[in-house]
């Protein structure tokens, strides 16, 4: 890491270095806070955080970027058998908590420990309280067995992370959210790095220019604010 990257103080403007002065990484920043003001002011500027418990906040926008676009949603065979077996039942913004504590105990494969710091975990449920973050539950009966939480500004959604304890779970939160949200006007999924994972589901990685273009024209769109339990 570039010791030239600019840093942020506690009382920084929030207004962070343009994403084209990004490390060969992708890191824009180094420290700030995760205060709902810089946190979606980040996201508007297609900047996320992105850090390990211990150490400063790092301010990504990588380069190319992963995102997942409507009519793109790849459905496999068998992912189509699963659901169709209506075992796994779906919901939103009913157990927000839960499921960043899932994704923050979950084990990855080639990583140790969890970047979602407690810190981070408790700015994401302010965000879900001020309505700008949601969650997607997926139920094996009384089980909480798997899904995903993310950010929504204009029409984008920004997908954090996901969790599965039960084979395939995050696979059916992510599909069935993703087509929830193309009939209410979302046109974009972003998800930030590629993995083997995404990509069987249709998402792909283009060049951080153009995912700025498409950012900025989302974000012309109103937000749907608040809880989408209702949804």
């Amino acid at each position: 890491m570039s010791s030239e990257l600019p840093y942020l103080n506690e009382t920084s403007s929030i207004h962070f270095p343009p994403v084209s002065s990004a490390s060969p990484e992708g890191i824009v920043a180094v420290g700030g806070n995760l205060s709902p003001g810089m946190l979606l002011s980040a996201y508007r500027q297609g900047i996320f955080p992105w850090f390990s418990e211990g150490d400063p906040v790092l301010w990504w926008s990588p380069d190319p970027r992963c995102v997942l676009f409507p009519g793109e949603l790849h459905v496999s065979r068998s992912m189509q058998k699963l659901l169709r077996k209506n075992r796994f039942r779906v919901s939103l913004d009913t157990g927000f908590s839960s499921v960043i504590d899932g994704c923050r105990t979950a084990p990855r494969r080639g990583q140790r420990g969890t970047w979602i710091t407690g810190a981070m975990r408790d700015a994401y449920v302010e965000l879900h309280e001020l309505g700008f973050a949601h969650s997607v539950e997926v139920w094996d009966g009384g089980m909480l067995c798997g899904g995903m939480y993310g950010v929504s500004l204009g029409s984008c959604f920004f997908g954090e992370s996901m969790f599965s304890r039960v084979e395939n779970a995050s696979k059916i939160a992510l599909i069935q959210f993703f087509r929830l949200m193309e009939e209410r006007g979302i046109e974009l999924l972003d998800c930030q790095l590629h993995s083997p994972h995404l990509g069987s589901l249709g998402a792909r990685q283009i060049p951080r220019r153009e995912f700025m273009d498409l950012l900025r024209g989302c974000l012309e769109h109103k937000t749907m604010r608040g809880n989408w339990t209702h949804l």
